[in-house]
C-alpha cells in the first residue's frame, strides 16, 4: 500500500490516504495509529503530494556503506554511528531545497527512510518489522563546509528543507536488497543496493531502540552510499529507490 499526505489544489485542504490506481482514497484518522477508509476520493492530477510523514525526531546513521566510509577516509563504525536532523528539515517532492546564505558547500545523500508505526523500545532484530509503518525515499542534505569544521553534525544537517522525502510511504516492502540511485541534472551520481549496507535496516532500528525510544511517526535514515558530491544553484536532484518511487527537488539560493 502506498500511503500519502497531500494538498487538494482546489481548496488547499490537507488530507491523508492511499493510492489506488490514478486516484487517492482518503482515510480518517492517523496512518501511524488508527484509521478508516472514507468515501472521499481525489484524482492524482488534482493534488500536490506532501512529505509522507511529520516526524517528531529524525535519527540517522553515518558511514553505513563501506565504500562511502572509504571515500571519506573513515573506518567502518564498530556499531551503528547515530546522529540527528531537526524535524523541521522535512519537505516533499517538488519543493525547493533552500541553500542558506551562510553555507558555502551543499552536498546530497540518497537514503532509504523508514517511518515508525508504534512506540519502539528494546526490540529484537527479528521483531523490528512489526514496528515499521513504511519506507520512503530520502535525501540527506548537508552543509558540508560546516560539517568539515564542526565536530557535531546537528547544525550542518538541520537547515530548513534539508530532508526531502517521498513521494509516499510504501508499506509492503522487503528492504533487504533494494537499488538506490541519485541523479543531479540527469547524471547518475550514486548507485548501490541496501544489501551493501554494513548494518541492515532491521539491525539499525533494533540498535536504536536499545538506546532510545522511537515513537510512532518518527523517521530513521539508514545511510548514504558511495558517490559523495556537491550541488550548485539550479540543480535538480532526483532520488529513486526500487519498489518505492522517486522524488525530485531543485536547489534554490536563499
Amino acid at each position: 500500500m502506498r500511503c500519502v499526505r497531500f494538498t487538494d489544489k482546489k481548496t488547499g485542504a490537507k488530507h491523508i490516504g492511499f493510492i489506488d490506481g490514478k486516484i487517492i482514497r482518503c482515510v480518517y484518522g492517523s496512518l501511524d495509529t488508527y484509521w478508516r477508509i472514507t468515501d472521499e476520493v481525489f484524482a492524482l492530477d488534482d493534488v500536490q503530494l506532501l512529505a509522507p510523514c511529520v516526524p517528531k525526531q529524525i535519527i540517522c546513521v553515518s558511514f553505513n556503506y563501506r565504500a562511502h566510509a572509504d571515500e571519506c577516509g573513515y573506518s567502518v563504525p564498530q556499531e551503528p554511528a547515530l546522529f540527528a536532523k531537526a524535524a523541521h528539515t522535512v519537505i516533499g517532492t517538488g519543493e525547493n531545497i533552500i541553500w542558506p546564505r551562510q553555507v558555502q558547500e551543499l552536498a546530497y545523500g540518497a537514503e532509504l527512510g523508514i517511518v515508525i508505526k508504534k512506540r519502539m523500545k528494546n526490540v529484537k532484530t527479528e521483531d523490528v518489522h512489526k514496528y515499521i509503518l513504511g519506507y520512503t525515499c530520502a535525501n540527506d542534505i548537508t552543509a558540508s563546509d560546516i560539517q568539515k569544521k564542526e565536530s557535531q553534525w546537528l547544525r550542518c544537517k538541520s537547515f530548513d528543507t534539508f530532508c526531502p522525502l517521498g513521494p509516499w510511504l510504501e508499506t509492503d516492502l522487503n528492504p533487504s536488497d533494494l537499488e538506490i540511485r541519485l541523479w543531479v541534472n540527469g547524471v547518475l551520481k550514486q548507485q548501490a543496493r541496501t544489501s551493501d549496507m554494513v548494518y541492515s535496516p532491521f539491525e539499525i532500528l533494533s540498535y536504536i531502540s536499545q538506546n532510545m525510544t522511537l515513537d510512532a511517526g518518527d523517521l530513521v535514515l539508514t545511510g548514504t552510499p558511495v558517490g559523495f558530491g556537491t550541488m550548485n544553484e539550479g540543480d535538480e536532484v532526483t532520488v529513486e529507490i526500487e519498489g518505492i518511487g522517486k522524488i525530485s527537488n531543485r536547489v534554490v539560493k536563499e
